[in-house]
Formats: structure tokens, C-alpha cells, sequence
């Protein structure tokens, strides 16, 4: 089955269709790091994980990179107000971020590219710009992007420059000639950190450090671009832009945008985006005090990737007693593989459910279909334990085929080890009440005992030295 993807350039599913065969290049807008990631950042995190995630199931050798915006004016009025260095409150919030995607169970990206890191191919790219007309130096020093020069502006919007204007946020500069143009390269401030230029000190604008990046670490040209659909004006509006003006080649085949995570806003309860500008935010390491990383991402794939969704905690609850009965279910699946006695090898189950599976995947990443896939199969399997049809080699498939899908979407209970303080105590407390009842010649209850924890795979061994288990 092909793998479909809405693509926000032409505005409609296609088939994907790789640059070169077999392998994928994908590069995701990041953060910018002056503050701890929220609930709004991690449903693009989690989002383009699952997207990588299900390209490597299908096959793909997948390169994936994403950035880290650590020089803003934002890190910067922060770093003054801390009284340390820009990059210095940066690296922080890096250490910090990769703690945090832990508390999200999300796959790091093969690459982290930093702004900072990454001067001298955007200074190298600022200066193709000019030479190919695209780009022009103001007396101050800082050098902008000519939008009336470029062919293909508003290309995923699908508006004309004389709509622009008031579609999104345009920064305010006498010294630009139209008041689309942007910064490719921003003169430094008195006391701002900056790097020497063919135009004098400056740093980055915030859109050039993107197509820097992807260019050097991925090619001239890449399979997927994605992030939040906030930023499709005018961020990944310019990319193209600035990109294109140096390569003439495509930027990206396919672009995807994931949804907003949205907060009801009082007595109103209007709906506004989530994001620190309207304080309205949820930091992820609140979020995961309270719901593990399982029932996180059960919360944000339950809706797909690309609908807006409402954070709420009702949403919370619905996702951890969705996960309660999975997890319920998937380990009695394995504690029924210990004794399981039927002939029924669920080969026809097993066959059709990964091809709905995939049917569900192929279908843009369409996580929700996707699980209710994996609870139907519960409910057959339910059926088949229930009759004790389902035999050995047919239970170990089915927990096999589950553990692949959990590749994909991460929401698949963790081993649990008997050794675990709480499991140790309970089996000891187990084998306490079976002495108890053998001293009494109650055989048959100790008999009964002991048969079904080996059933649920804990061995009772019976020596001079007392009662030992272990696991089998």
C-alpha cells in the first residue's frame, strides 16, 4: 500500500514518493530555548517522532534533524535579565529539553543543529543571497531579503504578496524597502552577542539559520519539512524563499504542519492557541508529574496529527483509562502465553490486522485508527482466551505484532520486572499464605497456588531452605 501524506504545498494528499529510493530526509522546526518546553511543543514532538517512527517501520533509512534556536531576541532580553551569557541560558534549556522529550518517550533525531553552530554556512548563504540579487545591505549593517525579487512567495499560503501584510506578524524596519522583506542577517545592538561579517557584527535572523542548516547537514534539496502550522507564515514562507533564491532547486517535496494544542480561555471559553506569549501554557515537566509519558501520547494520538485538539484534563483521564484497558489486556495476553493449550494460531487476525494497521498509517500517520486497530484485536483475543482457542505460537505472534506497532506509536506498557520492591513484597506475602496453609495440610490450596503463579511466570521451588522463586 502506497503511503499517503497531506502535503500543505500542493494542498492535498499524494503519494509519497522519496527523493532518492529507500531513504528519507526530514527536518522539523525546533525550539527556541530561553524557557522549558510546554504541552503545545510536545504535540510537534511527539507528531514527526511518530511520523519518523512509522517511515522506519515501513522500510525508510530515515535522517532526521532538528534545530535549536539558541540566539533570539527573546534568549537574549532573558539572559540580560539572569545576567549571564546568551548561550550560557541556552545551553541550559538544551540539557533541559532532552530531559523533558524522556517524560514524552520520544526517539531522539539524528541530528540537534544550534544557530550559534552554524554561523559560517548561514554568513556563506546570507552572501549567495546578495550575490543573486535576492538580498540587499542596509547602511546599518544588517542585510534583508527582497521579496518582490523571488517568483514563488506565498507559495503555502496561497496568497498574494499584497495579502501578506496583514496575514502575520511583520517586523517594522524604516530601512526596508517593503515591509515583507526580512532579515537574512540583523546588525548586533551595543553590548548583543555577535559574530564578524563581510557586513559587520551581527547574528542570525531567525529564518536563515533553517535553510543553513538543512543545507549543510541534509542537501540542497529534502523529502519532508515539518512543524506547528503557526509558523507556515512567514517562517517556512521565507525558508522556501531564501533557500530556493541560493539552490534553485526545491526546498522540500513535502511539507507538513501538525495542529495547534489549544486552551479554553475562562468564562469565554473561546479557544486561543497554547504558547508563552499569551501565558496560557503548560510546561511538560508539570504535565508529567501527573500522567506518565504512556498516557501523554495516548492523549495527543488519539486526534490526529494535523486536527487542532483542546488540552484538557477530562482528555488526560479518557487517554490513561484507554491505556488502563490496553495494558490490562496486553498483559493478561502474557501471562496466558504461559499456559496457553489451544490450536488456533491467529494467523488470519495477525495477517489482517497489520494491513489495517498499515491501511490506518498510510492514511496520513492516522494514529487514531491506528489504535483502534490494536483494540480490536484485543477484543478477538479476549474472545480466544476466553475459550482457550488460541495456542502458544499464536499468542507469542500477536504479542510480537503488538510490540511492532508499539515501535511506531510508544504507548505499549514497559516489562514489568518481578524483582520491583512492590511485586517482590506481594509474592512473598503469596508464599507466606501457602506455607501457612501446607502447615495445616491444606495441599490443595498450596497445590492451587503455586500452579498459578507459574502460570503467571513465578516458580515456586520448595528446598530445605525454604520456599525460592524465581522468574521463568
Amino acid at each position: 500500500m502506497p503511503l499517503i501524506v497531506y502535503n500543505t504545498l500542493s494542498n492535498k494528499r499524494e503519494e509519497f514518493i522519496p527523493i532518492e529510493k529507500g531513504k528519507v530526509k526530514m527536518y522539523v522546526c525546533g525550539v527556541t530555548v530561553y524557557d522549558d518546553i510546554h504541552m503545545g511543543h510536545a504535540r510537534s514532538i511527539i507528531s514527526f517522532d511518530v511520523v519518523a517512527r512509522y517511515l522506519k517501520y515501513k522500510g525508510y533509512d530515515v535522517t532526521y534533524v532538528t534545530n535549536f534556536t539558541d540566539v533570539d531576541d527573546k534568549i537574549i532580553i532573558k539572559a540580560t535579565q539572569e545576567n549571564i551569557e546568551p548561550l550560557e541560558l541556552s545551553k541550559r534549556y538544551i540539557g533541559k529539553y532532552f530531559e523533558e522529550i524522556e517524560n514524552l518517550g520520544v526517539m531522539r533525531a539524528n541530528m540537534y543543529p544550534r544557530a550559534s553552530e552554524s554561523v559560517h554556512d548561514i554568513i556563506k548563504m546570507v552572501g549567495e543571497i546578495i550575490d543573486n540579487g535576492y538580498g540587499y545591505v542596509t547602511s546599518g549593517g544588517s542585510v534583508y531579503f527582497s521579496v518582490e525579487k523571488a517568483k514563488n512567495f506565498g507559495c503555502l499560503t496561497n496568497k498574494k504578496i499584497g495579502d501578506m501584510i496583514s496575514f502575520g506578524r511583520i517586523d517594522s524596519d524604516s530601512q526596508k524597502k517593503n515591509p515583507l522583506d526580512f532579515a537574512v542577517w540583523k546588525a548586533a545592538k551595543p553590548g548583543e552577542i555577535s559574530w564578524d561579517s563581510p557586513w559587520g557584527k551581527g547574528r542570525p535572523g531567525w529564518h536563515i539559520e533553517c535553510s543553513a542548516m538543512i543545507r549543510h547537514y541534509l542537501g540542497d534539496q529534502i523529502d519532508i519539512h515539518g512543524g506547528g502550522n503557526d509558523l507556515i507564515f512567514p517562517h517556512h514562507e521565507n525558508e522556501i524563499l531564501q533557500t530556493e533564491a541560493v539552490t534553485g532547486k526545491q526546498l522540500a517535496r513535502y511539507w507538513m504542519h501538525n495542529g495547534m494544542l489549544q486552551v479554553k480561555e475562562g468564562s469565554t471559553n473561546k479557544e486561543e492557541k497554547m504558547s508563552k506569549s499569551l501565558g496560557n501554557f503548560f510546561r511538560v515537566r508539570d504535565v508529567a508529574k501527573k500522567y506518565d509519558k504512556y498516557t501523554i501520547r495516548m492523549f495527543f494520538l488519539s486526534t490526529h496529527y494535523m486536527s487542532p485538539l483542546i488540552y484538557s484534563e477530562d482528555g488526560f483521564r479518557e487517554a490513561a483509562a484507554s491505556l488502563k484497558r490496553l495494558w490490562n489486556n496486553y498483559r493478561e495476553l502474557q501471562a496466558y502465553f504461559r499456559c496457553a493449550s489451544g490450536n488456533d494460531d491467529a494467523a488470519d487476525l495477525i495477517s489482517s490486522s497489520e494491513l489495517e494497521f498499515e491501511k490506518a498509517m498510510d492514511s496520513d500517520f492516522n494514529t487514531p485508527d491506528a489504535i483502534k486497530v490494536i483494540f480490536n484485536v484485543i477484543r478477538a483475543t479476549n474472545r480466544m482466551i476466553s475459550g482457550k482457542t488460541l495456542s502458544k505460537e499464536g499468542t507469542e505472534n500477536i504479542i510480537k505484532m503488538f510490540n511492532k506497532f508499539d515501535n511506531v506509536l510508544g504507548i505499549f506498557p514497559p516489562s514489568k520486572n518481578v524483582s520491583d520492591d512492590a511485586t517482590k513484597v506481594l509474592i512473598e506475602v503469596i508464599i507466606d499464605i501457602r506455607n501457612k496453609l501446607r502447615t495445616r495440610k491444606m495441599y490443595d490450596l498450596a497445590d492451587d497456588i503455586r500452579d498459578k503463579l507459574e502460570s503467571a511466570g513465578i516458580q515456586l521451588e520448595d528446598s530445605a531452605d525454604g520456599v525460592k522463586w524465581k522468574e521463568i
